[in-house]
């Protein structure tokens, strides 16, 4: 999935680049709290949630955890398509 060029929409307007994600997840276990909990504590943290619930979460190959409020079977779709 190493496409350049290629983003896709985490809502509210926001992208991410398509070809460094490795990872969504959904943002209700807690192993998936301490890595975003982790994260902030990091600064590596992305909130892209616009003050939404968050329900997923997307982590990059740079370590950067990102929140989304998009459900992540949509996110799934998303990757797997062609992102419109």
């Amino acid at each position: 999935m190493k496409e350049t060029g290629r983003f896709i929409d985490i809502g509210f307007g926001n992208l991410v680049a398509s070809g460094r994600i490795l990872c969504v997840a959904g943002a209700d276990s807690s192993p998936i709290r301490r890595m975003v909990q982790e994260a902030r504590d990091r600064s590596m943290l992305i909130d892209g949630c616009a003050g939404k619930k968050c329900r997923s979460v997307i982590i990059t190959d740079s370590d950067h955890v990102i929140l989304s409020s998009i459900d992540t079977a949509v996110l799934k779709e998303l990757l797997e398509g062609d992102g419109k």
